[in-house]
């Protein structure tokens, strides 16, 4: 039988987060979209707490269970899928704003070694990839890094990082040999502070304006020798496959916040809807439903899929099979179909979609770079045809 149910173990992380983002994260929303780059105070209470999961130390003794491997339906990623799913409920800037929760610390959580779990587990790290001649394709990242002695010394520009004032430490993707191509690249932990390395400044957004976003630059940056992450060693066979783990883990994450923002806005139109008089009906004959039930229950089911792809990509990385293809289906259709859920809910609700006295314009502007970051939905597609027609990314351009 297939069971599309939480497990018990599931649904009381989902009880409690939803019951956090109510008294919590939702009250605060507009503050914060308000006040932007003033950092959250109230987030605090979350310093060294694992929010979005990661990486567990192997204990001594621990064998290769490999081959006795069982399916698992409360692994660290549906844990941190469902937690973020109705963190983003409440708000989607506050839950990118909670401290040790970057972008950076899933990447950390990928491909670092026990070493620099040690060294770095425990900083709040951003991750930057995105350079002002280098956007979708990561494969163009111009940001070099050269092995001087016992120091990489790294050299580029860097946008749209987000964390940038508040992190610890940023995961810098750099090349290490630009004629190999992608095979060149690689990830690095760059600590704040570290010489060469400069906050130029803040953006001011669209959305999301609860999170702080930044550009940095590196200059002659040194960092030790050791905070490569992954091997050093430049395999054209393999192409960047150790830094491309990152995506296989935070698409899915990505997914999973559109998913929250779509179901806040679900959630309001229907309560608006019933306080209308609506009857939401669903035995009703298709054929007679109202142009508003329509839009309703078309936003309902576009919503179930999205959910239903980031938990099936989230259950394959907890039991070890190969994601890429699944992280993107979930990142193409929540990302596209959260900003259009937003828009939707907006329109139905008429001046109160648009007032800022409630939440749903603010959803519709933070919807939108859900489709964006972490690959964008037309990236996404790219991926996906090159999955299913076997083709590289050479042959499907």
């Amino acid at each position: 039988m297939l069971d599309l149910e939480y497990s018990e173990k599931l649904e009381k992380v989902r009880m409690s987060m939803n019951t956090l983002s109510k008294s919590m994260l939702r009250p605060i929303a507009r503050k914060y979209d308000e006040a932007e780059h003033e950092y959250p105070k109230e987030l605090d209470v979350f310093r060294g707490l694992s929010v979005m999961g990661g990486k567990k130390k192997k204990k001594d003794g621990d064998t290769d269970k490999k081959k006795e491997k069982v399916a698992s339906d409360t692994g660290t990623n549906l844990g941190t899928i469902v937690t973020v799913e109705e963190m983003c409920w409440g708000d989607v800037g506050l839950l990118l704003s909670i401290p040790n929760a970057g972008l950076g610390n899933a990447a950390i959580s990928a491909v670092a070694t026990e070493e620099q779990l040690e060294k770095f587990g425990g900083k709040w790290a951003a991750m930057a990839i995105t350079e002002p001649e280098s956007g979708s394709d990561s494969g163009s990242i111009c940001t070099t890094a050269v092995l001087d002695g016992d120091e990489w010394v790294l050299n580029g520009e860097k946008i749209f990082v987000t964390c940038a004032d508040r992190c610890d430490a940023v995961v810098v993707w750099a090349t290490v040999d630009k004629e190999a191509g992608k095979a060149g690249i690689k990830s690095f932990v760059v600590e704040k502070g570290t010489p060469g390395f400069k906050l130029e400044h803040l953006e001011h957004k669209l959305g999301i304006r609860a999170s702080d976003t930044g550009t940095f630059v590196l200059k002659d940056c040194r960092i030790p020798k050791e905070n490569l992450l992954g091997s050093s060693e430049v395999k054209k066979t393999e192409g960047f496959k150790g830094v491309m783990k990152t995506f296989d883990n935070t698409r899915p994450m990505v997914a999973a916040m559109a998913n929250g923002v779509a179901k806040a806005a679900v959630d309001f139109t229907r309560e608006k809807l019933e306080e209308a008089g609506y009857n939401l009906d669903y035995s009703k004959n298709p054929g007679n439903l109202s142009a508003v039930e329509k839009d309703f229950y078309w936003m309902e089911a576009h919503l179930d899929a999205m959910r239903l792809l980031t938990l099936r990509a989230a259950w394959m990385a907890d039991n070890e099979e190969f994601n890429n293809l699944e992280a993107s289906m979930s990142k193409a259709k929540a990302g596209r179909y959260g900003t259009l859920i937003t828009q939707k809910c907006c329109e139905l609700m008429g001046p109160l979609g648009y007032s800022r006295e409630n939440l749903a314009e603010k959803w519709m502007r933070d919807s939108k770079i859900l489709d964006i970051f972490e690959g964008t939905g037309q990236i996404q597609h790219l991926i996906i045809a090159r999955n299913i027609l076997n083709l590289s990314s050479k042959e499907l351009k």
